[in-house]
């Protein structure tokens, strides 16, 4: 793939400096930092993983009240209106 990078004046400086300094392309330069980008987005958490350990924590109450919110909703009634 071909790519073009638009860098302001005192980056592409810099830029050439390290290549300068270093050796190397300009091409490999770009491929390796585009390369550690991504390896470094690969390694963030995504933000369930993030969050995985609150999710839930606070409601109590039964384990499969999703599935069963009815019949929970009828024991709840009934007993408000014995009272």
């Amino acid at each position: 793939m071909t790519a073009t990078v638009r860098l302001d004046e005192k980056t592409e400086a810099r830029v050439r400096r390290l290549l300068e300094q270093k050796g190397g392309s300009l091409s490999a330069f770009v491929h390796a930092a585009v390369a550690e980008k991504l390896e470094r987005e690969a390694q963030k958490p995504t933000p369930y993983e993030l969050g995985k350990h609150l999710f839930g924590r606070d409601l109590g109450g039964p384990p499969d009240l999703a599935e069963n919110h009815k019949k929970y909703f009828k024991e709840k009634m009934r007993a408000k209106h014995r009272r």
